[in-house]
């Protein structure tokens, strides 16, 4: 193989190893193939984004299931404004939407619009979670 030949190879090597690295690190890819829904687990979607209105009022009750479920549930947002894969992959049509999966991790129950703590613990309840 000639010097031009060998170069041209590398050149291309080096394109795709950059172009793959890049792919790897961007938030899509990461949120895509991340574990959620959970198996072995309960576990709640809650999809929107940071800067919708009933999303904000909804920012300050999934921060508290978070804790009060740690270990217990998975509680996962997703901002889909920043990152539309999720409501690809979740076939959502509306933000919020909340979706809950079973230890199984098959959807169970959707809601869609702004969903109250009260209504939260209630479907979590129902499922087990205590």
């Amino acid at each position: 193989m000639d010097k031009k030949m060998t170069l041209k190879y590398s050149s291309v090597s080096v394109l795709t190893l950059a172009v793959a690295l890049f792919v790897l690190s961007t938030p899509a890819f990461a949120e895509k193939n991340d574990d959620i829904p959970a198996k072995g687990t309960v576990t709640m979607v809650d999809l929107g984004a940071k800067a919708c209105v009933p999303c904000k009022m909804m920012a300050p009750i999934m921060e508290k299931m978070e804790k009060k479920y740690a270990g217990k549930a998975v509680i996962h947002f997703y901002d889909v404004w920043k990152d539309n894969e999720p409501a690809t992959r979740f076939k959502i049509r509306v933000i919020p939407t909340q979706i809950f999966f079973n230890m199984e991790a098959k959807e169970v129950y959707r809601h869609e619009g702004f969903m109250s703590e009260a209504d939260i613990v209630s479907q979590l309840s129902r499922m087990g979670v205590k």
